[in-house]
């Protein structure tokens, strides 16, 4: 029942006075708690939170993967571009496949321009 609908009057037993103060309209204070209305209940499914572990564990584990991948191709445009170019497109791979799309793609495509730039266009010089 509502504060409002109550035909009664509630006292402090200890000291002899009714609770809450009047207002100039002679009503009381209310005394009842509402937090558990305005709240929605909690649901919690462990199943979703495992799985939201797991995309997170795998996406940084691609991203570790690309910045290797990446890395390892940039730097074989400057040394020993045939082995860590092809390590580069091996890791690259790898990062596509575990959810760094871009940062493998990125190393794939430099890696290929740097064994072709090695193998080709290097010789000349």
């Amino acid at each position: 029942m509502a504060d409002q609908d109550r035909d009664y009057e509630d006292y402090d037993l200890r000291h002899s006075e009714q609770i809450g103060d009047k207002d100039q309209y002679g009503t009381a204070d209310f005394t009842e708690e509402t937090s558990a209305e305005l709240a929605a209940p909690i649901s919690y499914d462990r199943r979703i939170s495992r799985t939201d572990e797991r995309e997170r564990e795998s996406v940084t584990a691609g991203k570790g993967v690309g910045i290797a991948a990446l890395a390892l191709s940039i730097l074989s445009l400057f040394v020993l571009p045939i082995l860590f170019g092809a390590t580069g497109i091996v890791l690259g791979f790898i990062a596509r496949r575990r959810g760094a799309t871009a940062l493998g793609s990125w190393a794939i495509g430099i890696g290929v321009v740097s064994i072709i730039v090695g193998m080709f266009i290097l010789p000349f010089f």
